[in-house]
């Protein structure tokens, strides 16, 4: 990585390969969502806007989620790990946005960072096993398997819609902005 920004992102490389521009956009993004985080209490966590009940807390969660979804479940094929092992989620679909009304912000933040760290590693080895074309082992009910390209642009993408709500929920909680 190159530059550290003021808030403690790595600034993605500006030109680089595939596979450093997209790592980095990545790590990028994660570090946008530890900012906007960082050193909340409980009570900020679970701030709202408006009607809508999401929160900063739960996005952690969530996202946690979303890491061993993509990564462990479906790039390695993976069992899911603590917490997700065992959840009905036709019981409860929103299992990991309520988290934060389990967890204090110190357990939600390792439960991410936990996260965030199997993930690193799950790309580092597809990459070695298959680069960006390798496709995950996990197949949806067609035989389909997205490749490691399309799991990296959509964990961006999943970052960056949630990035945008964090800015909001931030603002809410303490008036700190940023883009």
């Amino acid at each position: 990585m190159g530059d550290i920004d003021e808030h403690g992102r790595p600034e993605p490389p500006s030109a680089a390969d595939e596979v450093a521009t997209l790592v980095g956009f990545l790590e990028f993004q994660r570090a946008t969502l530890a900012w906007k985080v960082d050193a909340l209490d409980p009570v900020g966590l679970r701030a709202t806007v408006g009607v809508s009940t999401m929160t900063l807390g739960g996005m952690l969660a969530h996202l946690a989620f979303v890491e061993d979804w993509w990564f462990s479940q479906w790039l390695l094929d993976r069992d899911p790990s603590a917490p997700w092992a065992g959840v009905d989620w036709d019981v409860d679909p929103d299992t990991d946005w309520q988290l934060v009304d389990h967890l204090d912000p110190d357990g939600l933040r390792a439960l991410w960072l936990g996260s965030v760290e199997r993930s690193r590693v799950a790309v580092e080895m597809a990459l070695a096993a298959g680069g960006l074309e390798g496709l995950a082992r996990r197949h949806d009910d067609d035989g389909r398997s997205p490749s490691l390209r399309w799991i990296l642009v959509h964990m961006i993408e999943e970052y960056a819609r949630h990035n945008g709500h964090a800015d909001l929920l931030r603002e809410a909680v303490d008036g700190q902005t940023g883009e």
